[in-house]
Formats: structure tokens, sequence, C-alpha cells
């Protein structure tokens, strides 16, 4: 699993290789976090979310595969 951004999108790579890919629109937070702050995060509860200390952002993974 792995967390990368493009210029208006957060994409999450999956263990089962799914990638998934959500506007930054959805999140506020991230869309105005600099890039060094977007690549500061770690898996949270054994991988079913994502956390990003320095924006007090976090993001289950079940919320992108709602789409």
């Amino acid at each position: 699993m792995g967390v990368r951004f493009t210029e208006d999108a957060l994409l999450v790579n999956l263990s089962d290789g799914r990638e998934v890919s959500v506007p930054l629109e959805w999140f506020p937070r991230l869309r105005n976090a600099t890039p060094e702050q977007r690549n500061n995060w770690r898996f949270i509860a054994r991988g079913i979310g994502i956390h990003w200390e320095e924006i007090d952002e976090d993001i289950a993974v079940t919320t992108l595969l709602r789409v």
C-alpha cells in the first residue's frame, strides 16, 4: 500500500493491487497542505486508515472505496 498525489488528486495503492483516486477537493486540509505536509503520512489502525499529523487529517480507506 502507498499514498501519492497529483496536482488535484489523492491516489492510494491498495494491498490487493487496486489504485483508488479521489479529488483533493473532497479533503480541504489536504488540498490546502504543502507538498511536504501531504507526503508526511502514516497508516493507522493496521492499515485501515491514513493519518497526516501536521494537518490533523485522518481518512479511512473504506471512505475512498465508497466512490
